[in-house]
């Protein structure tokens, strides 16, 4: 498929809600490609890396030519949005289910939430944004509610590179990222209004030239703090 202004590119790891993903992203008017191909990744100018289950399977499933198209999207002014398990990828390694390095494009480290709170932790929990205006991709988010599925998160985060927070056990980076690499715990296609604003967000970071239209996903609506368990 020829890459045209208005298309992201969903990477197919392996593992992931690639179509529930496809489907809110193209809700916004942009027209979506999932893929593995190296060559299509590598050529891409707004990338989506989803993910779910444990880290190693995704993480293997990159290794080699994905990978290296990812690292050259990104040197070359890609935009990169990695999504649960697709987020803990960006980061330095995860010791789940054993050490496993990470794709590096964030410094911190994923570790299991502590043993003393549900796990996974599953449903809706509250976002805090510590500076409104450290990037636009969470701007509007603080206080609003998303939706998580994971027992592992990131820790030893810069706080400058934290964009959101939360808390389930202990503190952790719901939201983060450096110039063009950003990611969420959260699962935004997942999360109603709340995450169709901040993937809408997202693509017109990755794409200033395009104008992205209201939504038109029926989503899950936004729970209130009543709803949360």
């Amino acid at each position: 498929m020829t890459l045209q202004a208005t298309e992201a590119v969903v990477v197919d790891a392996g593992v992931g809600n690639l179509g529930n993903l496809a489907r809110a992203v193209g809700s916004l008017g942009v027209d979506v490609e999932v893929t593995r191909d190296p060559e299509v990744v590598a050529s891409a100018r707004c990338l989506l890396l989803p993910g779910v289950g444990a880290f190693r399977p995704p993480r293997e499933r990159l290794r080699g030519a994905l990978e290296e198209a990812l690292h050259s999207a990104v040197e070359n002014g890609a935009w990169l949005l990695g999504i649960c398990v697709g987020y803990q990828l960006l980061f330095e390694e995860s010791d789940e289910f054993g050490l496993t390095d990470g794709l590096g494009l964030l410094p911190g480290r994923v570790r299991r939430l502590p043993d003393g709170v549900p796990l996974p932790h599953i449903g809706w929990n509250r976002l805090e944004v510590p500076d409104a205006e450290s990037s636009a991709l969470v701007r509007g988010l603080d206080g609003q509610y998303v939706y998580f599925v994971h027992s592992y998160a990131p820790e030893g985060v810069p706080p400058e590179l934290c964009l959101a927070r939360c808390r389930h056990g202990r503190d952790f980076a719901a939201a983060a990222g450096r110039d063009r690499v950003l990611g969420t715990q959260f699962h935004p296609e997942k999360s109603g209004q709340v995450g169709l604003s901040l993937l809408r967000s997202f693509l017109s970071l990755a794409r200033p030239e395009v104008e992205v239209p209201p939504a038109r996903f029926q989503a899950t609506p936004v729970a209130t703090a009543e709803e949360v368990p």
